[in-house]
């Protein structure tokens, strides 16, 4: 009797992460640039790029000392003196939430410390202002929900963050949903930036300092007991204490957690060194996010698929991601729910 071959296994299908409804919690303003903008705008302004920044490739970055911060930082700074005008803001915006779009995103809060704009847009107040209609445009246009978070610098007086604080709350309905604080915290304490957490907070607004990025866990902490955290910036580094990762998951409070960003930083020497599965069966609320796509070279949708790819993460785990993502925004009800019910949708087709 003749034995007929068996029929070739099937491999199932791996569902694309881009379809995947997500939430982004961690992008920068300047960071969220297209590196094509970023070159026509400089050559549109007359600015003379650095060859890290107009070689088309990602820089090569680590941040783990003061010298390789220091130059992360003026990269960026170079990268921000681009934007001149309200087009190039626009421009900026316009694009960041079409880029949200495409990777799945349908919710966006993207950071922003406009004192860093204010020169050249009339000043602080027009700069917010300005900042926040364009958000609500590129809502419009594009369909992704949008919502500003305004951050303080860690490198600046504390007094400072407090101004910023009360700008905050003030546009609180006009778009502000959030309060954080950047930059190297490894400069400063925590501590000395209470005051303006505690405006932010009693205006309403959800507090979201970095922490535990280039310092260790006790960053993580001083975030939650000394600047009332709801979400922790990063906070990838409280995976070094069982004891903080069990009370971030009892609490609740999100780490927008950036694999590639802390790759590309050297806070991990490899991407299979983030330890985002120890955080996730810790059940530390998670949140990934791409940071500055402009200077790290992806964007969230990259996130996701290293999750998948380096960490193993099925894609039942990814769906549940992405529902964490969505639970620690700043998203009405009605938006999450549509969100949540998008998420179950991609994990059932």
């Amino acid at each position: 009797m003749e034995q007929v071959p068996a029929p070739p296994a099937v491999t199932p299908s791996i569902r694309d992460v881009r379809l995947l409804p997500k939430a982004h919690l961690h992008l920068h303003f300047t960071g969220s640039m297209r590196p094509s903008t970023l070159l026509e705008l400089a050559d549109r302004h007359g600015v003379h790029l650095p060859e890290a920044l107009s070689s088309g490739e990602p820089p090569k970055l680590r941040a783990t000392d003061e010298r390789g911060w220091f130059r992360f930082q003026r990269l960026y700074d170079m990268a921000r003196s681009v934007l001149r005008d309200e087009e190039d803001i626009r421009r900026l915006v316009l694009e960041a939430a079409e880029d949200e779009r495409a990777d799945g995103s349908g919710w966006l809060e993207i950071q922003v410390d406009p004192t860093s704009y204010a020169p050249r847009l009339g000043g602080l107040i027009p700069a917010l202002e300005l900042i926040l209609g364009t958000v609500q445009d590129a809502s419009k246009a594009t369909g992704v929900g949008m919502r500003v978070l305004v951050a303080a610098n860690r490198m600046k007086h504390p007094l400072d963050a407090r101004t910023l604080a009360r700008l905050a709350v003030r546009y609180r309905d006009q778009g502000v949903v959030g309060f954080g604080l950047s930059n190297d915290e490894r400069r400063g304490m925590a501590r000395d930036f209470d005051r303006a957490f505690a405006i932010a907070r009693e205006g309403g607004l959800l507090a979201a300092p970095h922490g535990g990025e280039l310092a260790g866990p006790s960053s993580v902490r001083d975030c939650v007991d000394d600047l009332g955290a709801g979400r922790v910036g990063h906070g990838v580094r409280a995976a070094e204490d069982p004891r903080l990762m069990q009370r971030l998951a009892d609490r609740q409070i999100t780490c927008e957690v950036c694999p590639a960003s802390n790759v590309a930083l050297g806070v991990y020497e490899k991407p299979e060194d983030v330890p985002l599965r120890a955080l996730f069966e810790a059940g530390v609320p998670l949140a990934l996010g791409a940071d500055d796509p402009l200077l790290f070279g992806s964007r969230l949708a990259e996130q996701y698929r290293s999750a998948r790819e380096v960490h193993g993460f099925s894609d039942a785990e990814l769906a549940e991601l992405a529902r964490q993502s969505v639970r620690g925004s700043c998203a009405p009800k009605e938006e999450k729910e549509r969100l949540l019910a998008g998420i179950d949708s991609w994990l059932v087709s």
